[in-house]
């Protein structure tokens, strides 16, 4: 708000009288106050970034494990290798010995279209875990009936299991890469567990072929 305020003038002795010199102060109190408003309603109004977080199965540490038996039939075990290779085997349901691996990589056709077939292999008509996410975020469901669609999925007995193991030469993005395969294949149950020294020889005395892989690429 502008204000004018009258100063000066007057009349000399013995000369003129002079007008009133007037001076403007602008006041921005309202303008301060307007601001805190503005501020308020932009916090109110905005949405705030999520943080985003990724789920991670690790083995339990401690004396009490679960040893639920599992089939062999229903686990994979897939090892992170340089050169972003993957290196997956099934194991033999009598020996328990790694059946003949396999290479592949990343890609849309590389470890997907893998996990997709078995893991619908065994579960024909499982849902998607993404999509109760979605619905979830659009509010079409409540945050219970996500997390309870989810569990049940996850605790399928019949889906697939995926064994998750990473040599030295695999890179952080790697098993970033590996748990967002798990999450567009509908895999429930994975778990990032340490590699043996017998994969680490599988893994050696697959060298040759990583190579010849990494060529043909």
């Amino acid at each position: 708000m502008a204000e004018i305020e009258g100063g000066g003038g007057g009349n000399k002795k013995g000369g003129k009288p002079h007008g009133k010199k007037l001076s403007t102060r602008v006041d921005f109190t309202p303008m301060v106050d307007l601001g805190f408003l503005l501020i308020t309603f932009f916090m109110l109004t905005t949405s705030l970034n999520k943080p985003k977080t990724m789920e991670l199965n690790m083995p339990v540490k401690g004396d009490e494990i679960d040893k639920t038996a599992v089939k062999v039939s229903q686990t994979v075990t897939v090892l992170l290798t340089g050169n972003n290779q993957i290196l997956y085997y099934f194991s033999d349901p009598v020996t328990l010995d790694p059946m003949t691996p396999q290479i592949t990589d990343y890609s849309a056709g590389g470890i997907r279209p893998m996990l997709l077939r078995e893991n619908r292999k065994r579960v024909p008509k499982i849902d998607s875990i993404q999509v109760y996410k979605d619905l979830f975020r659009i509010s079409k469901i409540s945050e219970s009936d996500m997390k309870a669609n989810i569990s049940r999925l996850k605790a399928d007995p019949e889906g697939l299991i995926v064994i998750i193991k990473a040599d030295d030469n695999a890179k952080f993005n790697n098993v970033v890469d590996i748990l967002d395969e798990m999450l567009i294949c509908n895999i429930g149950r994975y778990a990032i567990v340490d590699i043996s020294e017998p994969e680490k020889e599988l893994i050696k005395n697959s060298a040759t072929l990583l190579e010849a892989a990494t060529k043909n690429k």
